[in-house]
């Protein structure tokens, strides 16, 4: 931000993008208390229209902490980049002294005692908490509405979803009532609600990000990672919650400190394949593909070599492992709740399938399903000795009405599961590899797309760097506010 003058409003405040919120902070520019009392002050105003912050702690509260933390700045100490922020943490992962509610009744009075280890090191870094965000029913499910809070309206069009089941984190970061956001993602649930309201949205390599779980030998396909509007942004936000943990045995210990340095890259000779709707296999609203294809030609323009490309492995038979994988998974989570009669009844009816799918399911049959997630691994590996990147849509379709719970068919087709009108983002949840949801633009009716790039195992850093030309090139978020904040 340059130092000539402080932010005139507070609509000025929180516009800035979260690195230059942070130099502002850091030069006394702006106080913690007045970065504080703008955000809520946004989210005062907006959230009641769109319901994606829940849980809100007191603001009287909220103010006297950001105090506390000028009081260190003034003192020469910082906490971190994210010093005096606000920020509200997704619905599935706990934060010390607020509900993890995970968006159902039985766990509406569920007060976490302590931090999630990602929300850990956000507060370590200087983050305030001042609620959760909203989510689905466990997280079940590309559309961010619940029996607790109700639903999560789209940033863009309030009659639309906002997609999940980062949904309520989205739309936060999309209408500046956070300058970052935390997610997770197991079936595009960074990736799909990142890209219904145009912003930016990681799913790292397993690993990346420590991830409280009961079981820690188990690679896992939900993984937790960061949301924002701004590349950088991302990518600073990635630094904090990534790196070892002994908690966790399987993740990187990489130095998370290579995601703070300058970004800047050339991508003139970047290999570039399009994958698109898997050769026909995906069933696609009409205008998604032609949209994210005219995306691409901002990196053809920039020297990138973009060509059609074929996956070359059966995307049926990896639909298929997914499954069995994410009924063994999912559906042991909830498996003691489904056979409790006084329990049963509320859950909503897409978790009980996944319950029921995981108890039907055998030792072999799941050994089976693992053994072909790493053959598919050692296939994309293949893939990416071709191309550096692989890019397909974000979604299959554009933002539906709030009040579908989801999309029965697309383009004619029946979709034989809840979550089957998602299945473009499995194959990269499936390879354990990163994959970045980017904006892609806009149909004739108002509606945000996005498009995945995905990269190889650990590369976090190249998707970064490629993100950025592409983000300097487009502008897609600064270029396409929500009309709500010009209201």
């Amino acid at each position: 931000m340059p130092d000539a003058k402080r932010p005139a409003a507070a609509s000025d405040i929180v516009s800035l993008d979260a690195m230059a919120l942070s130099a502002a902070i850091h030069a006394r520019q702006i106080s913690c208390v007045e970065a504080m009392a703008a955000f809520l002050d946004r989210i005062e105003r907006l959230n009641p229209i769109v319901n994606a912050i829940v849980s809100m702690r007191e603001r009287g509260e909220l103010l006297r902490e950001a105090a506390a933390l000028d009081a260190e700045l003034a003192a020469g100490r910082s906490r971190g980049w994210m010093h005096g922020f606000p920020q509200a943490i997704k619905d599935l992962a706990a934060a010390k002294g607020l509900p993890t509610t995970q968006g159902s009744p039985l766990f509406r009075d569920d007060v976490a005692t302590g931090d999630a280890i990602f929300v850990e090191r956000m507060r370590a870094a200087g983050a305030i908490i001042v609620g959760k965000t909203n989510t689905p029913e466990f997280g079940l499910g590309s559309q961010t509405h619940n029996p607790v809070f109700g639903a999560t309206r789209n940033a863009y069009d309030q009659t639309r979803t906002a997609g999940g089941s980062s949904g309520g984190a989205a739309v936060a970061l999309a209408l500046r009532m956070l300058p970052v956001a935390d997610g997770s993602d197991h079936a595009g649930s960074l990736r799909n609600p990142a890209a219904f309201n145009n912003v930016l949205g990681l799913r790292p390599s397993y690993g990346r990000v420590p991830s409280n779980a009961d079981e820690v030998f188990v690679p896992q396909l939900g993984v937790a990672g960061p949301m924002a509007r701004k590349v950088r942004d991302l990518a600073a936000l990635l630094a904090v919650q990534s790196g070892y943990d002994p908690r966790v045995p399987l993740s990187i210990r990489q130095d998370q400190a290579g995601f703070l340095v300058p970004l800047d890259r050339d991508i003139a000779g970047l290999r570039i394949g399009w994958l698109g709707d898997l050769g026909g296999h995906l069933a696609m609203e009409d205008g998604v593909l032609a949209l994210c294809r005219e995306a691409l030609r901002a990196f053809e323009a920039m020297g990138a070599s973009v060509e059609d490309a074929s996956l070359g492995f059966d995307p049926e038979t990896i639909w298929r492992a997914w499954l069995k994988l994410r009924a063994w998974q999912a559906g042991s989570s909830l498996a003691d709740i489904a056979a409790d009669p006084a329990r049963r009844g509320l859950l909503k009816p897409e978790a009980l399938w996944e319950a029921e799918q995981g108890k039907d399911l055998s030792a072999f049959e799941v050994m089976k399903a693992s053994n072909l997630r790493s053959a598919w691994y050692q296939h994309v590996r293949g893939l990416f000795a071709r191309y550096d990147i692989l890019v397909l849509p974000s979604a299959q379709v554009f933002p539906f009405s709030v009040e579908t719970h989801w999309p029965r068919q697309i383009a004619g087709r029946m979709m034989d599961t809840y979550h089957r009108w998602m299945e473009v983002v499995i194959p990269a949840t499936m390879s354990g590899c990163p994959a970045m949801s980017v904006p892609a633009g806009f149909n004739a009716a108002g509606l945000p797309m996005g498009m995945q790039l995905w990269g190889p195992n650990q590369s976090e850093r190249l998707l970064l760097e490629v993100a950025q030309a592409y983000e300097i090139a487009t502008g897609w978020v600064d270029r396409h506010p929500p009309g709500l904040l010009a209201g």
